[in-house]
Formats: structure tokens, C-alpha cells, sequence
């Protein structure tokens, strides 16, 4: 089996370090927060038509992969995590109690860490806390993103009675060398139990996340972990490449550089995971995610409504981002807060009665301008920015520039400009963010803050 090999012209591209662009501007922009006054005042300033999100950072898991680039630590006794759930309701009390007028939560997402370090039954009781204090609507969207290798048929039959919608699994391979390369034992019989236990739990969707550039990794057994899973169909696939940061993550020193491939080995990774599931009848959405035709996330990118957050591509069209936990990042009208990552300075702020609030960004309307073209590239791989500008009160030529500098790109195949419009061909795909990144006045930023471009 072959797969389509990096085009020469196109590795430097993909060896510069950029952002996945899940927000504009970036987190490495934020900035210390001097207290929580600003916080609250941007909560009190929601609108009675306007729903909510929000985000639920568990930063604990029951066993460490060597891989993970996640805020996160393994326990040894529960009442480490207990006294974090106590924690937790409160914060979610205080959130609540400072926010003004709304139209209920519209999408819960539960992430990590691994959620399913909670016990059942306090899984259960924060999700309808939550439920109870964002008024939950009818037609929310409940998620939850689950460790397969550690997920109990308790904290199955929990995923039913908490309300969860739709669970993501962190499969990442099937293929049982790599699994011990990266410490994320996990045979394809136990992957293919828990997704057959979570849909008679009522789970109605289910995701998968695999990955691409992990030790050991080929674009053979990549290609045989996918066609793995989709015999399982699950409704979404994501497909993430491996940041190696060892400097960041200490944990990561335990894989072996020399076990990795360069860049056009991971391409061709990349790129076996893509032609299996195209293949499988999946359609690929934006930058790395696959879904069914008949998912919500084929329709959002079929009707142009799709979005991007911090979760990945989302059809969530909720303005308002609440963060909960440390380390979770919300969003407002005004801008990103993002609470104390140390679940420590976290606990004491919330334990003061203050929102756990460490870093902020107030954005401007050409902040908004640029996240909007951005936003469109990374979803559609098409944008008329003249248009763009005009909607957000701009003239038309405000980003010419940025234009400018993405016709520069055209010679190398990665995008094709024409008169203010620019089109990404699908062949380059995965490459967008270099195109998304001519619209990004906050770099350079060093290296180490990014993975690569693929």
C-alpha cells in the first residue's frame, strides 16, 4: 500500500512551529489577570438570548501515557480527586451566581485528564449540578471525553444517568507495540466492549481520536489502527499528531526520540489515516476531525455553520464560553479568561469565594476581524476577506497584507488567492494553519510554544 508522499517543495512549511488556531489570538497571548473584577464584569454582561457553553478541565487520569501534553496527574488515593469534585461544585456555584441573563447551556463538554477519574456517582453529580445551576436545555449536547482503557461498566451506566450525548474515546492505536511505547494499553476487544456498552447506555454518538506520530509509528500500522476502528463506525474521527515536547512535559522523556519519525514520515501517517477514512465513506473536516455524512458536524461544514473552540471543529454556536477547572479557558464578548492551572491556586481562590481567574486577554475588533478569516480557513479552507472586513465594519482592504502575504503562498500550491478570495486545495489541507498564520499579527512566538505545522 502507498501513500502520498510530502511535496519537497512544501517541508519547510511544515516544519515551522504554529498554533492550531483553536482560538485568535492564541493563549500564548494572554495576559495575568490583576484580580477577578473584569471576570465578572463580563459575565454580568451575557444576554437573555444568548445560550451558553461550557468547559469541565478533570486534570487527573488513573494512569500516565507517556505521550500526553495534556494539564494532568495520576492519583493514588481518591480522596485527592474528592476533595477536587468539592471544589468543583463550588466554582461551578460561583460562575453561576456572577453570570447575568441567558438562554441555558446548550453543550456541556466534560475533558482532561480523563473525566472517568471521577467516581460514577460523582460524575453523575456534577453533570447535573451543571445541569441544574447553566439550566441545561432540552436539546443540549452532553460530552464527555473518556479513557477506553479505564472506563468501568459503572462509569458506563453513569455516562446514561448523567445525560451524555455524545462520548469521545482517546483510542490513539490499536497496534499493541506502539501501545507500549506510549504506556496506553488498550486491546481492540476492550475498545469495541465500552463502545458497544456506552451506546446501549444511551450514548447517541460516539468519537474516536487516534493519533499520528507516536514511537513506532508506520503509515502501515496506522492505516490497519483506522481501519480498526471505523468496523466499529464510530460518528466522528479525529486524527492528532504527536507534539514531542519533552522540555514542557517531563513525562515525555520516556519516548525514545530515535522511535520517531521525521516529517515526511509523519506525512505519510497523516496521510494513511486520511485515505482510510475517506475511503470508509468519511468526510473530511477541516484540519484533522472526519465525521459521518449524516453527523452534526457534516451538516455545520456542509451549510458553512462550522465552528472552532477549544474542544477542536464544533457545531456549538453558543457565544459564551464558560471555563471550569484549572487550566479551562472560557470566552466572552469582551475576551478569554483562562483560571489557575495549578489545581492548588485554583482550590484556594474558589475556596475564598473568588473565580479562579489567572489570565485574560481583552480583545479588539481587528482581534475579531483577523478570528473570523482565520475561523473560515480553518473550516471552509476558503474565505473572501474583502467580505469578512466589510461585515465587521472594515474596509475592504484593511488586511491587504496579510493578502499579500498568503499570494506568496501560491507558488507552492498551498493556496490560491484571487481578488481577496483565498481558496486552500484539499490536497492542502493539512497544511492550512501556514495560510491561517498570514493573518497572525502575534507572531513569531518562539518555537517551543508550538507543535509542528503536521
Amino acid at each position: 500500500m502507498s501513500f502520498a508522499a510530502l511535496p519537497a517543495a512544501w517541508r519547510p512549511h511544515v516544519e515551522r512551529n504554529l498554533p492550531r488556531y483553536t482560538s485568535y489570538p492564541t493563549a500564548v497571548s494572554f495576559e495575568p489577570a490583576e484580580g477577578e473584577t473584569e471576570a465578572r464584569r463580563w459575565l454580568a454582561a451575557t444576554r437573555a438570548d444568548q445560550t451558553i457553553s461550557a468547559y469541565v478541565h478533570v486534570p487527573f487520569c488513573r494512569r500516565l501515557c507517556w505521550y500526553c501534553g495534556c494539564h494532568t496527574s495520576v492519583f493514588h488515593e481518591y480522596d485527592r480527586v474528592r476533595a477536587f469534585y468539592q471544589t468543583l461544585r463550588l466554582e461551578v456555584d460561583l460562575w453561576a451566581d456572577a453570570m447575568g441573563p441567558h438562554a441555558g447551556a446548550a453543550h456541556l463538554h466534560f475533558g482532561g485528564g480523563s473525566p472517568n477519574a471521577l467516581l460514577p456517582d460523582d460524575f453523575v453529580g456534577l453533570a447535573r449540578h451543571m445541569a441544574e445551576r447553566f439550566r441545561l436545555r432540552p436539546d443540549a449536547e452532553v460530552a464527555a471525553e473518556l479513557d477506553p482503557g479505564m472506563l468501568s461498566d459503572a462509569f458506563i451506566d453513569a455516562t446514561g444517568e448523567a445525560g451524555v450525548t455524545r462520548v469521545s474515546l482517546g483510542v490513539q492505536t490499536f497496534d499493541p507495540v506502539v501501545q507500549r511505547k506510549v504506556n496506553r494499553i488498550q486491546p481492540f476487544e476492550q475498545v469495541e466492549g465500552a463502545t458497544a456498552r456506552l451506546r446501549r447506555a444511551g450514548v447517541r454518538a460516539i468519537n474516536f481520536d487516534l493519533m499520528y506520530g507516536l514511537p513506532g509509528q508506520t503509515p502501515e500500522n496506522v492505516a490497519a489502527s483506522t481501519a480498526a476502528a471505523v468496523t466499529l463506525r464510530p460518528d466522528r474521527v479525529a486524527v492528532f499528531g504527536y507534539a514531542h515536547v519533552p522540555w514542557m512535559k517531563k513525562h515525555q522523556v520516556m519516548i525514545r526520540e530515535a522511535d520517531l519519525a521525521d516529517v515526511a514520515g509523519r506525512w505519510e501517517q497523516a496521510e494513511a489515516a486520511d485515505q482510510t477514512l475517506v475511503a470508509a465513506g468519511y468526510v473530511r473536516i477541516g484540519l484533522d476531525h472526519y465525521a459521518l455524512p449524516g453527523d452534526s458536524l457534516s451538516v455545520a461544514a456542509a451549510e458553512g455553520a462550522l465552528r472552532r473552540n477549544f474542544q477542536g471543529y464544533t457545531d456549538d454556536p453558543a457565544p459564551v464560553l464558560v471555563p471550569i477547572g484549572p487550566s479551562s479557558i472560557g470566552r466572552f464578548a469582551e475576551g478569554f479568561l483562562q483560571n489557575a492551572i495549578t489545581t492548588d491556586v485554583w482550590g484556594r481562590e474558589i475556596e475564598a469565594g473568588r473565580l479562579p481567574v489567572a489570565r485574560r486577554l481583552a480583545v479588539t475588533a481587528e482581534d475579531e476581524l483577523r478570528a473570523a478569516v482565520i475561523e473560515r480557513l480553518m473550516c471552509d479552507l476558503a474565505v473572501d476577506v474583502g467580505a469578512v472586513c466589510q461585515a465587521h465594519g472594515f474596509d475592504p482592504s484593511t488586511l491587504d497584507g496579510s493578502i499579500a502575504a498568503a499570494a506568496a503562498l501560491q507558488a507552492d500550491g498551498l493556496c490560491i488567492v484571487e481578488a481577496g478570495r483565498i481558496r486552500i486545495p484539499a490536497a492542502a489541507s493539512r497544511v492550512m494553519r501556514v495560510v491561517a498564520a498570514c493573518f497572525d499579527t502575534y507572531l513569531p512566538v518562539t518555537a517551543a510554544r508550538h507543535a509542528r505545522a503536521v
